[in-house]
């Protein structure tokens, strides 16, 4: 049970092309974002449809991977666990994020 404890599961769209970073070490570090759609109808019968992005990133050979087939509009699934971190920014500014770490990848669709 505890592989449940912090497992995220999501099937999106690329928002953009991923930013590949190679650190010194020589891992690699691909950061990109995918939305999720969900429809529903509002009290007056319009069929509304909620976007919501997530962040993601991937280390090493799944980064690889997505380096060399993954483009922005590409439909996705992933498996991987949630995170948050903070930061500084340039101006002094503590900021958070949450992003999923991947682990797996599935390319849906075709070309």
């Amino acid at each position: 049970m505890n592989t449940l404890r912090n497992k995220v599961q999501l099937i999106g769209n690329l928002g953009n092309n991923p930013e590949i970073i190679t650190l010194e070490s020589g891992k690699k570090l691909a950061k990109f974002s995918i939305a999720t759609n969900e429809s529903y109808k509002n009290a007056m019968g319009e069929k509304v449809t909620d976007t919501q992005w997530h962040n993601v990133i991937a280390w090493n050979k799944t980064a690889e991977i997505i380096e060399k087939y993954v483009t922005i509009g590409n439909e996705i699934a992933i498996e991987g666990k949630l995170t948050s971190r903070s930061y500084e920014s340039k101006e002094g500014e503590k900021k958070y994020i949450t992003e999923v770490v991947c682990n797996e990848l599935l390319m849906l669709g075709g070309k």
